[in-house]
């Protein structure tokens, strides 16, 4: 997939969770909150991350579907991201992030705040990566939806209420 100049891949599996798993409760977590302005067929996310670090803002669009995507990331001021953010009411979501590192690949562990929605996220170094469900995250996967739209973000997303 040729990214192109500020693009690159990202190669992605996701999976539907029963639950967040208990182990992670008592770790720090990341508050998010994303929403996309309407730009023709490929929307760009913006996204404000609330963690015991501090806030960062994100500008990314993507571009593909499946585990095989290219993206483009820039941090933003809080400032543009201020301006921004009102054009992006009708397509919100709002998650508490866990990140694990198990060995070489970071586990993205995402509990949505609006539903009764927890989803699982891993990139990969390369599309036929062999990957093993970690042992403390196997009993919550109900399932792979990594190629069910349905559970793409931008898909979830819902007006923020007034």
């Amino acid at each position: 997939m040729d990214s192109g100049a500020g693009w690159h891949p990202e190669i992605e599996r996701k999976f539907l969770l029963r639950a967040v798993p208990e182990c992670l409760r008592d770790r720090a977590c990341v508050e998010i909150e994303q929403g996309w302005l309407s730009a023709g067929d490929e929307p760009i996310r913006l996204r404000r991350e609330a963690s015991e670090d501090g806030e960062r803002w994100l500008r990314t669009e993507k571009r593909g579907r499946g585990v095989e995507r290219i993206e483009r990331e820039a941090e933003i001021s809080g400032e543009q991201f201020d301006a921004l953010w009102p054009e992006t009411a009708p397509r919100r979501v709002r998650k508490r992030r866990w990140r694990v590192n198990v060995g070489a690949l970071c586990w993205e562990i995402d509990e949505f705040q609006d539903r009764s929605l927890a989803l699982a996220e891993v990139e990969l170094p390369a599309a036929d990566t062999k990957l093993s469900l970690p042992g403390w995250l196997a009993p919550q996967v109900v399932r792979e939806v990594t190629d069910e739209p349905e559970y793409l973000n931008v898909r979830l997303a819902r007006p923020s209420p007034p």
